[in-house]
């Protein structure tokens, strides 16, 4: 069956970008640093240098200062930097700690290196708007929706870079997806890979596809995503348009209700799909890790655990409010590229079959 491709309308990407633009990716095997440094590769004018905690161009724990200032030795030339590192766990002050000093570390240790650095991308999330402290009134507007109470590392983050370029540092801008979705293995937060398993899951146990949620969810409330690859190229725009620096921008596609892009998923994989049934994924899924050892095959990760993170699928499918982020700002500001979201997830879910992170249902 061919791969689903995402409809594609341009938006200014800054094609004439002199070759010396070189970017350094924190977050290098992520869902967004897998697809910017896909994007770069492709880019005339870019050069990406991948930086992760294993592997890659720059090897680095963000978490360690010192290390940290060595390791970007290899990185003194970086002109840009696309942040996507995340470290979770510890609950939301402990995460605003750790967040919050490993962009401060990897700061400092570009300037210690002297690299040439112009401009910072950053990457926050629709939490920035409250939506993990519960239901929150939407469309959610970058500059007037109230700041919700902390502790919250994008608040943080965003304010060590603001610090910066009012000192004379690089310049910055903030893209804010929602629910990425991409070909990374093994991220805990790739809706893609929660779908596809638990689509090939269920076809292997002659089971229909029903959608883990509530009716309310399923057919009334508005939802959203970020193709991984749209949002590499509206990171570039954001890190060479003058219309970007020192600005946030929302950055999501159409709003959808989850019947429509539940049942395009069946029909591509030619699964029934049903009518929804509420349960939890993380508290029932195991129970199948049968199931998944009869058709992982020669999966790059066939241990079940480490595969999927079936509790991140609750949280998306549980949001029985409607998440809608404005689009206004960034397509008046000169970007405006956007896919079709449910054939973004088809496209998505095959390369993960394609790349041997899911089986086919």
């Amino acid at each position: 069956m061919p791969i689903a491709q995402p409809d594609r309308i341009e938006g200014s990407r800054g094609d004439d970008a002199p070759a010396s633009r070189v970017a350094l990716v924190a977050g290098a095997g992520g869902i967004i640093g897998k697809a910017l440094l896909e994007e770069i590769a492709r880019s005339p004018g870019w050069r990406g240098l991948a930086l992760s905690r294993q592997g890659g161009d720059v090897s680095a724990d963000l978490t360690d200062a010192s290390a940290t200032r060595t390791a970007l030795a290899a990185a003194r030339d970086a002109t840009h930097l696309f942040y996507a590192a995340y470290k979770p766990g510890g609950g939301l002050a402990e995460e605003d700690t750790v967040n919050s000093a490993m962009l401060r570390n990897l700061l400092d240790g570009l300037v210690a290196v002297g690299a040439p650095l112009e401009r910072v991308v950053l990457y926050q999330g629709a939490k920035v708007y409250g939506v993990h402290l519960g239901p929150v009134p939407s469309p959610f507007y970058e500059d007037d929706n109230p700041r919700p109470i902390g502790p919250n590392f994008y608040f943080s983050q965003e304010t060590e870079l603001r610090r910066r370029a009012e000192a004379g540092g690089p310049a910055w801008a903030i893209l804010r997806p929602d629910v990425v979705v991409g070909d990374a293995a093994g991220n805990a937060m790739n809706i893609a890979t929660v779908i596809g398993a638990y689509a090939a899951i269920t076809k292997a146990d002659g089971a229909a596809f029903r959608f883990p949620g509530s009716v309310a969810v399923y057919d009334r409330c508005l939802a959203q995503f970020t193709d991984a690859h749209a949002l590499a190229r509206a990171s570039l725009w954001a890190a060479t348009a003058d219309a970007a620096s020192g600005q946030a921008f929302n950055y999501v596609h159409a709003p959808f209700r989850w019947r429509r892009v539940w049942n395009t998923v069946a029909r591509h994989f030619g699964l029934d799909a049903g009518e929804p049934i509420p349960f939890s994924l993380a508290a029932h899924m195991p129970a199948l890790e049968p199931v998944w050892r009869r058709i992982a095959g020669q999966l790059v990760e066939p241990d079940f655990a480490r595969a999927v993170r079936w509790g991140f699928g609750d949280f998306v499918f549980g949001s029985a409010f409607d998440v809608l982020s404005d689009m206004t700002k960034i397509h008046r500001a000169g970007f405006a590229e956007t896919v079709d979201p449910a054939q973004a997830l088809v496209s998505a879910i095959e390369r993960q079959i394609a790349g041997r992170v899911l089986p086919r249902p």
